[in-house]
């Protein structure tokens, strides 16, 4: 284990013999870091936070913080970070909060550029890029494989679905759907994310399919509910249409186009939602 002299660590921290801690770092009560840790230096953990293996935590980032809601009242809380994650400088990642499920939860896979903010209570699947000075409000679900481009602000119970991209400095107020890219402000649906959808290996037959999904969606007359359900006929064997119906569908049904709303005054609803894979 490398540990710079000046770094002040828990007595209670769990540190795998791996990790590398720089200067000035602060690792506060029941942290745990996995192998191949490396924290360059003035990174703070402050506490109640479980790291995996192979993460890389960048000059002033502050991992597991208090979160920011007035409900909070000291109840223990999680932070939950998975393998793999590049958090730059200036990263901000909060724990949860008792009314969202007590924890923030980020996978595997991820990069999280300088000056992002992740608030209490948001799930953040695999191989998500969040570009510089995005700022996520309290439970926000962000799906496997998806980007964001720098300065966006995302509504608290806003899910940008697996595969999309969200334009820089896009105001985010209803769920993004699975496959698109949105952009403006308020933010617009604008195209079908090919180039993603390529380069993650779905079927050249399954990305036509979507290219036809999206045009009677975004730019055909009649009800979202009307083409959702001639699109599960048609398409039935195409798991990733299904998919993009089950998410126009669900934000429809949801609070001001956003399905995780609707459940938010729900006592039974504990915010655990689980990313997915393609």
């Amino acid at each position: 284990m490398t540990i710079h002299e000046t770094a002040t660590i828990d007595s209670s921290a769990r540190i795998d013999p791996s990790v590398e801690i720089g200067p000035y770092c602060v690792i506060g009560p029941n942290v745990e870091l996995g192998a191949g840790c490396r924290l360059h230096d003035h990174v703070s953990i402050q506490r109640d936070t479980t790291i995996g293996e192979g993460n890389s935590f960048h000059p002033y980032c502050v991992i597991g913080g208090d979160p920011q809601d007035r409900k909070y009242d000291g109840e223990q809380t999680m932070c939950q970070i998975g393998d793999g994650n590049e958090i730059r400088e200036h990263v901000t990642i909060h724990r949860g909060t008792a009314n969202g499920g007590s924890v923030t939860a980020i996978g595997d896979g991820n990069l999280l550029m300088v000056g992002c903010h992740v608030a209490h209570d948001c799930r953040i699947g695999n191989e998500v890029v969040i570009a510089n000075q995005v700022m996520l409000a309290g439970h926000v679900y962000i799906e496997d494989g998806a980007s964001i481009g720098g300065g966006a602000g995302i509504h608290h119970f806003a899910t940008i679905g697996s595969c999309s991209f969200v334009g820089g400095l896009a105001r985010i107020s209803r769920d993004v759907p699975p496959y698109m890219i949105v952009e403006g402000h308020p933010a617009e649906v604008r195209a079908l994310n090919v180039i993603a959808l390529a380069r993650r290996g779905y079927e050249p037959g399954h990305i036509e399919a979507l290219k036809e999904s999206f045009k009677r969606l975004f730019r055909g007359n009649g009800s979202v509910s009307e083409h959702t359900r001639s699109l599960r006929v048609e398409f039935a064997d195409v798991p990733a249409v299904l998919r993009l119906c089950d998410s126009m569908d669900a934000s429809s049904d949801g609070t001001h186009g956003r399905a995780l709303e609707s459940r938010r005054k729900d006592d039974k609803w504990s915010g655990k939602v689980e990313a997915e894979s393609r």
